[in-house]
């Protein structure tokens, strides 16, 4: 039973990683919730049967399948996109492809009948901008073309620009996030994230794979904690036609990281420098720093992330060891 003042809302990538913890919340609030996932990487077994679901396979390519969905909810939340630093380097067609046209049909059906969208946008947006704490207002500065690292982060700007022309020229209620780092259950290894495939070679006693010279820092938020702003955002009149960031500021380097979570799982493995070239394609391009400037979203909204990086690791590393024996079983 629904309650009177729920809402229907459309996710697409809902079965994926932050799509699944997003649906959770709202039918645990008592909102419907419609599901557009081809499952190239969110998995059906994310999403838990219930009656205010509903899952539909198909692609945010298919414009029919989206205008029907988006006509029959309230609110879009766009989630799907190609993601994760190995999938966007290995496949850049296909990236670029969702990434771009994807999103120009969402966000064109969502202003066709006008129905609020809240845009995920990325923190690769910002480039190699390695100054930081980064403001929403701050410089991209970006490599050469031929670099497919800096083609996505231009794909997702453009997400970003149509989104926003959307609301300035037709009044499309649009917010956008660029999301940082963001970690916990769910998230698949196999996309070159790091702290799941971290855990992954650890529990397995292989030599944690650093790439580069390990001294390149990144932040970690909590995909509780992620949610938790997007649905604060998701309930603010002001946040509508704005741009924030979601994103801890807990500063980790990558090769303390590794030493993290070889502590965290008593693993007797090693860590192995693999220079990029080897671990990517040649020529590809990292920041020695990303670290997000929230003082936006915490005035707006009061949020600020409440996990630190030990009590993720160990949510992971607990998750990760009951898949591991359920396997074996």
């Amino acid at each position: 039973m629904t309650n009177a003042s729920s809402r229907t809302y459309l996710i697409t990538g809902g079965s994926g990683f932050v799509g699944s913890h997003l649906t959770d919340a709202l039918l645990a609030r008592g909102d419907q919730v419609l599901v557009l996932d081809n499952l190239s990487t969110g998995r059906a077994a994310n999403l838990r049967p219930h009656p205010n679901l509903r899952f539909v396979q198909g692609s945010i390519l298919d414009e029919l399948v989206v205008d029907e969905l988006v006509r029959r909810c309230d609110v879009v939340v766009h989630l799907a996109a190609a993601v994760g630093v190995r999938l966007i380097v290995e496949e850049p067609l296909r990236s670029l492809t969702t990434n771009i046209r994807g999103s120009e049909i969402v966000i064109q059906a969502a202003h066709r009948y006008r129905k609020k969208i809240l845009v995920a946008s990325t923190s690769e947006i910002y480039g190699k901008n390695s100054s930081g704490p980064l403001r929403e207002d701050a410089d991209r500065i970006l490599g050469n073309t031929g670099i497919v690292r800096w083609a996505y982060s231009t794909a997702k700007a453009v997400d970003e620009i149509v989104a926003n022309a959307y609301h300035h020229e037709r009044g499309l209620e649009t917010i956008v996030v660029r999301l940082f780092n963001t970690v916990g259950p769910r998230q698949s290894p196999a996309y070159g994230m790091v702290i799941p495939r971290f855990v992954q070679q650890a529990l397995a006693g292989l030599p944690l794979t650093v790439h580069g010279d390990g001294t390149q820092t990144r932040c970690f938020a909590h995909v509780a904690d992620v949610v938790d702003a997007l649905l604060r955002l998701l309930g603010s009149p002001e946040a509508v036609g704005q741009t924030f960031n979601i994103g801890s500021a807990q500063e980790v380097s990558i090769l303390e990281l590794a030493k993290l979570v070889i502590e965290h799982t008593g693993s007797t493995s090693g860590v192995d420098l693999v220079p990029y070239d080897e671990a990517y394609r040649k020529g590809f391009e990292d920041m020695t720093r990303r670290v997000p400037d929230t003082t936006k979203i915490r005035e707006l909204t009061g949020w600020v992330p409440r996990r630190t990086l030990d009590e993720i690791l160990t949510e992971v590393v607990k998750q990760a060891r009951e898949e591991l024996a359920a396997a074996l079983q």
